[in-house]
């Protein structure tokens, strides 16, 4: 997989894009989810725990801002509390845990921080695409 490229899929398809990513991201990592509300970023994470044989019930964490499952995927939704929200809950310490890390809302703000604190991490932007959607993959931005 390159560093950057592009796909274009559908909700049946959606799981083997998330096990492309989960490969190219290796054993664990940081994932930035952008889009506008209802472009398919907790879908996306749906496919993911799937990917990762996961049989609870995946949900937005909206006001709780974390959800974890398993040990191995933690969910998170910063749209309400915001970068600034996010590093004054103490979560940031939550990223260096082994585990796929998927973050919705991680805007320019949140790259920054994640830049201030050395931590590795991947974009996915998402947009509708018809029934479709229009993925537009960066893997691996360094600190």
């Amino acid at each position: 997989m390159s560093p950057t490229y592009e796909k274009v899929c559908d909700l049946a398809h959606l799981e083997m894009f998330a096990k492309e990513i989960k490969e190219a991201l290796g054993s664990s990592g940081v994932l930035l989810l952008r889009g506008t509300l209802a472009s398919g970023k907790t879908a996306f994470v749906k496919a993911f725990a799937k990917a990762l044989d996961i049989q609870e019930a995946i949900s937005s964490p909206t006001f709780s801002i974390l959800h974890e499952y398993e040990g191995k995927l933690f969910h998170y939704d910063i749209y309400q509390c915001g970068s600034e929200g996010f590093l004054k809950s103490g979560l940031v310490e939550k990223l260096d845990l082994p585990g796929y890390h998927l973050i919705e809302w991680g805007d320019d703000e949140f790259e920054k921080l994640l830049h201030h604190f050395g931590i590795e991490y991947s974009t996915i932007d998402i947009s509708p695409h018809d029934l479709q959607r229009h993925y537009k993959v960066h893997m691996h931005a360094y600190a």
